[in-house]
């Protein structure tokens, strides 16, 4: 029998299963940065403060000089933000902050609440400035919406990239973000998260495969969520299935899904885990199990903006000459 449950169209966020509530894929062809980091270009007729409209192949998002999301708070959920091409500058307002990409992830843990920014500085002037990421949210249980907040970060130098080579030598790489697969582990989750039980079989993998090549997703257990995301490519068939480009498979996770590429190089996202069957009350920012819970994390907000913004400027970015590092809350420094 198929491993197929449903296929459907991927939209602008993508559908995602409980414990995971949001996804969604931003790729922007920027152009060359000017001396503030931003488009090296001119932003007349875009919708400054709310430019989710790809134009001349990118969007200012919520940026007002440089791409990307100045700050706003979080409770009650977890926000994954994996970034494959160009970088992101992070602050918060615990007094965290970074700058990340190129494979790199981090994975914040916002618990009780925290503000974040996340900015893409452009930082080359002589050239474009591709970028590539997905932001996953995955929620927390009861029992951790209220935890500590907590920030990670997942360097790529830490994050297995596992080959597969068919019988005709067509290979297949999976990058293992989150979860196990043949002798090989995700990097450490924060340890809050529903993902780091490893009970729980969350996996966020990235799968990209040769033109030709096939690949087998190993069975898991029975009543997980587990779904893949198709969204570069064409001709690939899942179980002899063929699957229109830019969707989504739901599958189910007790069965092997065998992937057969067709003549072009494929990108998928998989994400899969246990759902935590519990009531979710979203507001905008904010996931909780009730109304009341809603209502007591706005009045939070009021009352302190969990914790201020400490930094000098809402659209917070580092010097253009800084590296991939992270400064944690507690002054803990990585430098890459």
């Amino acid at each position: 029998m198929s491993s197929i449950k449903k296929i459907k169209p991927l939209n602008f966020p993508w559908e995602t299963s409980d414990p995971f509530l949001f996804c969604v894929h931003h790729a922007d062809n920027y152009p060359k940065g000017n001396e503030a980091m931003g488009p090296d270009a001119s932003l007349e007729g875009r919708n400054i403060g709310q430019d989710f409209t790809i134009k001349d192949g990118w969007r200012m998002y919520h940026g007002s000089k440089v791409p990307g999301f100045p700050p706003h708070p979080h409770r009650g959920f977890e926000t994954v933000t994996v970034v494959t091409k160009g970088f992101i500058d992070h602050s918060d307002s615990l007094g965290a902050t970074a700058r990340f990409g190129n494979g790199d992830v981090q994975w914040m843990t916002a618990g009780k609440g925290l503000q974040h920014s996340e900015m893409f500085p452009l930082l080359k002037r002589d050239k474009p400035n591709p970028l590539e990421l997905f932001q996953i949210w995955l929620n927390l249980p009861a029992k951790s919406k209220m935890v500590e907040p907590h920030f990670g970060m997942l360097w790529n130098e830490t994050i297995d990239k596992i080959d597969y080579a068919d019988e005709s030598d067509k290979h297949t790489q999976i990058t293992l973000i989150a979860g196990n697969l043949d002798d090989y582990s995700g990097p450490q989750i924060p340890p809050n998260s529903w993902a780091a039980d490893t009970n729980n079989e969350v996996a966020v993998w990235i799968i990209d495969m040769n033109p030709n090549a096939e690949w087998t997703i190993p069975a898991a257990s029975e009543g997980l969520n587990r779904t893949i995301y198709y969204f570069e490519g064409e001709g690939l068939n899942v179980d002899d299935k063929e699957i229109p480009s830019y969707n989504g498979v739901e599958l189910y996770s007790e069965k092997e899904a065998v992937l057969k590429n067709g003549d072009q190089p494929a990108r998928l996202l998989l994400l899969q885990g246990r759902p935590i069957n519990e009531p979710v009350v979203q507001y905008g920012p904010f996931v909780m199990n009730s109304q009341e819970g809603i209502q007591q994390a706005m009045m939070d907000y009021q009352k302190d903006q969990f914790g201020g913004w400490p930094w000098p400027e809402a659209e917070h970015v580092h010097a253009r000459e800084k590296g991939r590092f992270a400064i944690h809350a507690d002054g803990r420094e990585e430098v890459k």
